[in-house]
């Protein structure tokens, strides 16, 4: 009897979980989830739910939660930064312009919730900015000229044992020795440094095709080549590319085009097939099969690599990250998800076709 009056008791405990309230148990498991304009929302459901997203806590377990592809930065025919969100109720920043840095900027890359973009005075200096808090850094000058397009990525991992938002900056530059050097700046060590591998190959790069996709960035060549630089081993490759615009789905490099009204995704799946042996049946690229038909009008010369994010005047394929694509037909932009098999016409923009669009997640990270 004593047995079962003990066992009542501890399920009658109002701490366990089982007794908890709707709105508690949606602040424990759900909050984290959502994009920060949905968070600053809930600010006014009450005084507990606005405390706790106001704490680097919660900010820290955000970033690690929420990954999804919520809008797109682009420079405006003015020049000014400018936001196109996949959904305005759910996500968005409250000054696209980014007036808050210093000076007026050129965007140049974005990932995971942090932006990089140039200054236009003096050195032309790089800035990492959230622009949902507002929290910007300057970067010290670089050793080496970047040149005015200068190549270059974020690189920003969110991780659950470090708290704060540790990133690089890595930026492919014209050698004196006809090829690339890359320097990489780190926020860990607040220094830039320029690594001793030299890329000796005449393909030119595309400055705003960089990507970074598990320790390794990515750009795209003049003539269908990719080139590849590992961060952890500081090591150069030269790959070749499938046609189309770079991104990444299911952590793996992709790339995206359409041709007859089906966009066709190439995952990358051996880097080394080129040192195979003869007659080996190995792929570098593999074509995610069933092709998905897209029922949006896009010009019929869509399946070039000028349909990158380096010029949308031929439309097809600016953009791809995870389940999102984003289309554009001159500058009509559309939006399709590749998960629900939908898409959205998101409409013209007044956008500069020499200037880049960076994908953006909606986060509420901490700098």
């Amino acid at each position: 009897m004593d047995r079962g009056k003990k066992l009542t008791n501890f399920y009658g405990n109002k701490n366990s979980k089982i007794y908890m309230d709707l709105k508690d148990i949606v602040r424990e498991n759900a909050l984290r989830y959502l994009p920060a304009k949905s968070l600053f929302r809930c600010f006014g459901v009450c005084r507990d739910w606005k405390h706790l997203i106001s704490t680097p806590f919660f900010a820290h377990n955000q970033s690690n939660s929420f990954h999804s592809v919520s809008g797109f930065f682009y420079q405006s025919q003015a020049g000014v930064p400018s936001f196109m969100s996949l959904d305005p109720v759910a996500y968005g920043v409250p000054d696209p312009s980014l007036k808050f840095l210093p000076e007026p900027v050129d965007i140049r890359s974005s990932c995971n919730g942090l932006l990089c973009c140039q200054g236009r005075t003096g050195y032309k200096p790089y800035y990492i900015c959230n622009p949902v808090t507002k929290q910007w850094k300057k970067l010290p000058k670089p050793d080496a000229d970047h040149g005015s397009d200068p190549a270059v990525v974020l690189v920003f991992e969110p991780s659950l044992l470090n708290f704060t938002a540790d990133y690089k900056l890595v930026c492919a530059f014209p050698s004196e020795l006809d090829g690339y050097e890359f320097e990489i700046y780190s926020s860990e060590k607040r220094s830039w440094i320029i690594s001793r591998e030299i890329c000796f190959s005449e393909r030119k790069l595309m400055p705003k095709s960089g990507i970074h996709v598990n320790g390794t960035v990515y750009w795209q060549t003049m003539g269908f080549g990719i080139t590849a630089f590992d961060l952890n081993s500081e090591r150069f490759q030269l790959l070749d590319s499938a046609v189309g615009t770079l991104g990444m789905r299911n952590g793996k490099l992709c790339s995206a085009y359409v041709h007859a009204q089906n966009l066709v995704v190439n995952m990358l799946s051996n880097t080394h097939s080129n040192t195979m042996q003869m007659n080996s049946h190995a792929k570098m690229w593999e074509e995610m099969q069933p092709k998905i038909h897209v029922d949006i009008s896009l010009p019929a010369s869509s399946n070039n690599n000028a349909s990158g994010r380096y010029g949308y005047g031929h439309g097809g394929v600016v953009f791809i990250g995870g389940d999102v694509v984003l289309l554009s037909n001159g500058n009509k932009f559309y939006s399709y998800d590749m998960k629900k098999r939908a898409s959205k016409d998101l409409g013209e923009l007044d956008i500069d076709t020499k200037a880049g669009i960076v994908g953006y997640v909606n986060s509420i990270v901490e700098l």
